[in-house]
Parts: structure tokens; sequence; C-alpha cells
């Protein structure tokens, strides 16, 4: 499907057009369209690939979607949402939905104490659409509910004012247009080298390399629905990996590790004699099984026999080994008879190069037979649903190549064993499979969060949950067998919904290994030792010890905390402690993704503890249509996120607390203004004794959101607690001496800085990343300030290394709220 119908708003009576389209051997020409999944009859809507509904009334909204057919198969597109509006209704409510920040510790809101305040914000649904182009399947501007005014407060903030800047009203306005990137690093499986200037291609189209790191950056075409991405080495030493990556259809960029499986070596075979490849038989394990290859099956493009040599090199991905879901190619997956996308179990992928022994030209076969021992299949139902796959290297989906029927068989002097028996033709370099549909299925309810207070309101968007399905063993449940599939799922505004193989019967038939990440940062999981807490899990008893919740470091606490695993239990709809998730049937997708946020649910949060961040103008990161255009906006540019960075060294017998507080310098809008506060606890050196480093951010300097006028934001820089400045980086002073005006450093307990323009670097102990996702453009800076230099990424803090700033501190630290309460009523420019 490359053309998927999209969801639109009209008002009673209007008229409204739906489009799709597939491509395919022969060309799609038959189309059907659906309503709240009831086909439309033809000789009423007139339709082909567009379907064009006038006079629209109430009922007539829901959910639309089409399918396309040919004798070769049918596929299904995605489902597009009609909103019907009656005469003078507005989507668009102009009061502001709740939005809560975090205020400072210091500034408490209310007589409850609490730290959070209301700053509201609009929901970025779609507004009712105008006139359609002719066709209707062109884009429409369209318009979205949006910020249309925003009003400054003052918050009483510990006998001084803060400023915050809050939505007063909301209004249909041109959509956002954020860019959708998927970033990443690609590397070898086994020993993590990385990709050097490998191709990308999405589709059958190139569309660049990877970098000398490994690194690439891939910007989703719009309407996306599936994005598949192929990595090729061009030297050859790997086996070329297909990935569906999953995006923020909300914008900004998600970032993939991608893993390379490393081509076996080739061995010599004779093309006149038959020939049999062991599948699997690594880390002295039996085979899964064999490939078979008679006397004259190897061939030559052309058609001609080639009895030769053959340097034969077949590389098999042996799910009984773990280490290896990362490497695997897809997210194993087939069109159904119905047009439905729907999840395959897989038994072991094999890829296959054949070449000629002295020229090394490519090699093709005639029928050639794959034979796969039945013991090793420990799901009796399986063994009479294998079939054999080959994966599409530009749809990322599996197509069948045939069925493995029972036969019997020995091997040499071993014991008889069944067998199960295919055949295929090799006449392209594609990836083959060994596997069965699975229609045990589920979705698991995952949400993840800023901290572990767990708040609703600080749910992070962007977040890449990764699910791979274990078989356990009966009675060791952290010992799987093998894997079996593996999602990814990026968290929206209501966490995610993974899809996982279940079972109703049996609670342990299938495990779930569920980790998170945000910009490569690791989130941790809820602990599950020395004592299960049903209400930190976020699940509730008797279901939650059906499940079996295990942390990855629930039997050595030297493991990391950042994995879960969960018996799949499929809920019983007949008791009602089963009903309220975390796991839901897979019929039940709509209740999942749409389930308030105190329905049972597994959790992650970031570890940051030792952080803050305050903007007065509210932007969450990991949802770039909440950014407002304003002069005090933190990042002024939602398409590129600069992170600006200062290294501060402090020798004192403890950590600290450091803050920046960052206003307006030399824009005569803006100057004297807060844009916002930063908090980072300082680390300590494991080399230096009584020394500890921090990492702190600041606001960059640069034109503002009209991007017509620099600013110089004034910085300024103060530990927590007795301290005194003692040093600071001679490169960096002689380059604010030569950029004036310069800030005055009167007060030795802080540092004043009009912030470079220029990027600088470690040599100055300034950290400037500029990048399409905030958060990695900060872990990337953080890495190489805690490094101390221009490229490294370290998370041991090397305090004497690329600093900007000391400081000299007593052991004991002033009280925090007295402290920050004089630095907020501090003027500008003090």
């Amino acid at each position: 499907m490359v053309l998927h119908p999209k969801s639109k708003v009209r008002v009673a009576g209007q008229e409204v057009t739906f489009c799709c389209k597939a491509s395919g051997t022969p060309v799609p020409k038959k189309y059907y369209w659906y309503h709240n999944g009831t086909m439309l009859e033809k000789k009423v809507h007139r339709y082909g690939h567009r379907l064009v509904l006038r006079g629209l009334v109430p009922g007539q909204a829901g959910t639309y979607h089409c399918k396309a057919s040919t004798e070769a198969g049918t596929i299904k597109s995605a489902p597009a949402q009609l909103t019907v509006l009656a005469q003078g209704q507005q989507n668009c409510k102009p009061e502001p939905e709740p939005s809560l920040v975090e205020l400072p510790s210091e500034c408490p809101q209310d007589a409850t104490g609490s730290h959070y305040y209301n700053v509201g914000r609009c929901p970025p649904s779609p507004c009712a659409g105008g006139p359609e182009d002719p066709s209707g399947c062109g884009a429409e501007a369209g318009s979205c509910c949006g910020v249309r005014r925003m009003e400054m407060r003052e918050v009483p903030c510990a006998g001084s004012l803060l400023p915050i800047k809050v939505v007063a009203e909301c209004g249909c306005g041109p959509c956002a247009q954020p860019r959708i990137l998927v970033q990443g690093r690609v590397t070898a499986a086994d020993t993590g080298e990385p990709l050097r200037f490998g191709q990308i291609f999405l589709g059958g189209k190139k569309v660049g390399f990877t970098g000398y790191k490994g690194s690439f950056t891939i910007e989703v075409p719009p309407d996306t629905q599936r994005l598949v991405a192929r990595f090729v080495d061009r030297q050859q030493r790997f086996v070329d990996t297909i990935k569906v990556l999953p995006f923020n259809r909300r914008g900004g960029a998600v970032y993939q590790e991608v893993k390379m499986l490393r081509k076996k070596e080739p061995v010599d075979l004779d093309g006149n004699q038959s020939n049999a490849i062991p599948l699997g038989e690594a880390s002295g394990r039996e085979p899964i099984g064999e490939l078979v290859l008679p006397a004259g099956a190897f061939l030559r493009p052309s058609g001609e026999v080639f009895k030769g040599t053959v340097k034969a090199s077949v590389t098999f991905l042996d799910p009984r080994d773990m280490a290896t879901a990362g490497a695997a190619s897809s997210d194993l997956s087939f069109t159904d008879a119905e047009g439905e996308i729907v999840p395959l179990r897989t038994y072991g992928m094999f890829a296959v190069d054949f070449r000629e022994g002295e020229s090394g030209a490519m090699l093709q076969t005639g029928p050639v037979e794959v034979r796969m021992d039945a013991g090793q299949v420990w799901m009796p139902e399986h063994l009479q649903k294998m079939k054999l796959w080959s994966l599409n290297p530009e749809t990322g989906l599996w197509e069948e190549e045939g069925i493995l029927r029972p036969a019997g068989g020995s091997r040499g002097k071993r014991e008889e064993r069944t067998f199960l028996v295919g055949n295929l033709e090799i006449r392209e370099r594609r990836l083959f499979n060994l596997d069965v549909p699975e229609d045990r299925r589920c979705f698991v309810k995952v949400r993840a969060y800023s901290n572990e207070k767990f708040n609703p309101y600080e749910q992070v968007e962007g977040v890449v949950i990764n699910l791979i399905n274990l078989e356990p063993q009966p009675g060791f449940p952290s010992n799987p067998r093998a894997w079996g599939r593996f999602d990814s799922v990026v968290t929206g505004p209501n966490g995610a919904c993974l899809p996982a193989f279940c079972d109703a019967q049996r609670p342990d038939a299938y495990s779930a290994y569920i980790t998170a990440t945000l910009g490569g940062e690791e989130l941790e999981a809820v602990a599950s030792s020395p004592k299960l807490n049903p209400n930190a899990v976020g699940v509730s008893q008797p279901y939650l010890g059906k499940l079996g919740y295990r942390r990855s470091d629930h039997d050595d606490p030297n493991l990391k905390k950042t994995a879960i695993q969960i018996n799949v239990a499929k809920p019983d709809p007949n008791n009602v402690d089963e009903t309220n998730g975390p796991i839901y049937p897979y019929r039940s997708l709509e209740e999942c993704e749409e389930a308030p946020v105190s329905a049972n649910h597994l959790r992650f949060y970031r570890v940051e503890v030792d952080k803050y961040e305050y903007n007065v103008v509210p932007f969450k990161e990991s949802d770039l249509t909440s950014w407002t255009g304003d002069y005090l906006s933190w990042w002024p540019n939602p398409q590129e996120f600069r992170a600006c960075f200062i290294k501060v060294r402090i020798d004192g017998p403890q950590e600290y607390m450091v803050r920046s507080r960052n206003v307006g310098g030399s824009h005569p809008r803006t100057r004297g203004q807060l844009y916002g506060l930063r908090d980072a606890r300082s680390v300590r050196d494991m080399l230096l004794e009584n020394t500890s480093g921090a990492c702190v951010e600041f606001k960059c300097s640069g034109m503002l959101f009209d991007q017509s006028l620099v600013d110089r934001t004034l910085v300024s820089i103060i530990p927590q607690g007795s301290c005194q400045r003692t040093a600071i980086n001679s490169l960096l002073r002689e380059y604010l001496n030569r950029h004036p005006p310069v800030a005055e450093n009167n007060h030795t307990a802080s540092f004043n800085m009009l912030a470079p323009v220029d990027p600088l670097g470690h040599n100055y102990g300034i950290y400037t990343v500029t990048d399409q996702n905030p958060r990695l453009a900060k872990e990337i800076a953080i890495g190489r300030c805690f490094d101390g230099t221009s490229d490294g990424f370290s998370r041991e803090m090397k305090a004497d290394t690329g600093t900007a700033v000391t400081f000299t501190c007593q052991e004991r630290p002033a009280g925090r709220e007295s402290f920050f309460q004089r630095l907020l009523t501090a003027p500008a420019e003090a």
C-alpha cells in the first residue's frame, strides 16, 4: 500500500474524499472501501481507489479503510478517522486543557506545597477542513488546534516572583509540520565495529550512507505508515540488514541502534556433487536443520549449470541464542489473505551467498531442499503450520516460499529423526526464514515517565519501547529456550501498546522481555525485589502474580535495572481482575491505546534525580507540536536544536548542585528577561580526591524565533553552598574579552558571561551540539563534557579536563532555599 487514506474533519453537509493506492504485479485495479469494518456498496458509492462522500451527516463519522486485491493477494490500508461536526460546533475549544510543569523546589505554588503549575495546552487535533483540491488525493493545507494567545504570569516564589508564560486561548491555525527523523548507529552484532559508509535504501531507492562511526539520519517521507530501511555493507562483510524502524509521528527524531550479522566464512563445495550445509550448529547445539543442494544445483544467471568449485557462505541466525535478537531483520510480519499485516514466530533465519570459486561471480540455484529437525519444535501445534519464507527487501514483509511437510530421515550413524522438508529456488539475494503464523496475540500497555514519582502529567513521549517474545523453559522462567519475535513502538501522550504472543491456557507459554530507550539513554524499570510493590509496578494483584513480573536484576543486584520480563498471560474476560490491563486481547487495540492512566500498565522512568529544567515558555522536548514561537522560548527553532553546556570543576569534599540562570543579554525584546533555569549535580572524579565536575546546560546565544536579531544570552553559573570562584579558563576569558560587551564578574561566588555565539569547544570548556532531536543533542554534549574532548563520549567524569571555570567549596553548603531565593531576586546585571 503506497498511499493510505488520511484522517479528516468536516462539518455536516460538506463532502470528503479518501484515497488509497496499492502497487504490485500485476497492478492492483480492484479496490474496496469499508466504514467501521463494513464494506460499502460499490454500486451506491461508485468508488475505485477514491471514495467521495457528499452531504455528510453525523452517522458517517468513524473509521474508513480500503483493500486492494489481485489474483496475487490482498493488502489493507491503515484506517483513517472521519470526524463530522454539527453546524457551529467547534473541534478546537478556546479553553486550554490542563498541563502541569514542575516549578523550582523553592517555589511552592500554593498552600498545599505543590511544586506544579498549570500552564495549559492546546491539543494538536485537526480542525474542520475547507474545499479540497480537485482529486481529493493531494495534501491538504489543513488547520489544527494550537496556541492563539499566551499570557505572562508571576508565581510567588519564597518572597520573589518567578515569570512563567501560560496558554490563555486556543484556536485553529496552520498545522505544525515538524520534521520526522530516525537517527542511530549501525554496528556489528559480534564486535561492535561500526558500518563505515554503508549504503541506506528506502524501498528500492538509495537515500544516503552511514558515517565513519556508523551513524545515520533518515528523514521519514510524508504519509509513511511503515518505514523499511535496508543497510548494505559495500565490502560484503555483513549480511544486508532490513529494519522496520519506529518513528514519532508527532515530529522529532527517534534513536535506534542497528546491529548487523557478520557473514559466515565461505566453504568450498563441488558443484558436481550433492552437498549439505548445517543450519545452526554453533555453540555445541544440535543444528535446527540443513540445506541440501543436489548435484548440478548451482546455476549462472543465464541458466547454465555451473560444475566447478563454489564458494558457499550460509549465515544462520539462531533464535536459541538470545544475543541474536537485535541482529534479526524486519519485524517478522506477513500479509494474510485478508490483507492484514500479521506476525510470525521464527525458528531461524538464513542468508546464502554462492559465488564461482575463481571469478567470484554470483550464482543462483535450481530446486534445493530445506530440512528442519522436528525435535527442535517444542510447541506441537507448530509442526503442522511450519512454512518457508523469504524477505521482500522493499516492503520488509515475509513472503511464503512453501510448506514444510513431515518426512523421515537420518543423520549418518545417529538415531532416526523426523524432519520437516520444504523446497525452494534461490534466484536473488534474499533472507530466508523457518516460521509459523501465530494467532495467539495480545497487546501490552507500557508507559514512560520523567521520574519515579510516576505522575500522570510527567509521561515522556518519543521513548522507544522494545519487546522480545521469549519461549521460556518450563520451571526456568529466567532462562528462556529461545526468542520468537520482536517489536518496537514509540510512546505517545498515552503510552504505547506493543503486540506480543500470549496464551490463555498456560500463562507462561510465552514471556516478554521489555526495554525502553530515549536517544540512547536506557530507562529504568520498577524493582521486583526484595519485595514486589504492585502500586509502584503499576499492576494490581492478583494479576501481577500471574504475570510473574521480574526486573533484570531480580537475582543479581549487579546487573542492569533496565529490563523486565513477564509472562504474557492472555486476560480472562470472565475475571474482573484481568480486564483492566496491562495485557489486552488482540482485538482490543483501541481499548489499550485509549486506556486511562489509572488502568494497569508497566512502567519505565528516567533516572534524572540530579537534574532540573525550567522554561519560562513551557515546551515538551518529546512533543515538538508543543513548541510555541515566542521571544522567550528556550529553543528558538523547532526544526533544529542547539544544546550548549559549560563544564564546571569544583574542589570540595562532596557533590554540589550547580545552577545556570539564563536571561536575555543583548536583544531589545528580551534583555533582562528570564529564559529559564537549569540545575545539575556535580559528579565525583574517581581519580582526584575532593574533586567533582558538573556539566551545566545554558541557553545558547543566537537568533531568536523571528530569525532577525542575535541575542547574547547572559548566563550566570552559581554553585550551591559556600563556594568561591578560583579560576577561569584562559582561552574562554580571552575570547569573551575579544567579543564585547563583557559581563561583570565582581562577585566571586558566581561566574557570569554573555554566552559565545561561536560553538567554541572543549579547549574553552564549552560544549555545543546541534541535532534535530533535543534530547540526543544534550546526551552527546554531556558525553563530550564528561570526557573533556571534542568528540568523545563518557559517563565517567574527568573534572580536570576541558573545564571552563573552577570553584572551591566548603564542606557545609548553604541552605538551598535561601540561596536560590537570593539568586532569583538578583537583578540581571548582578
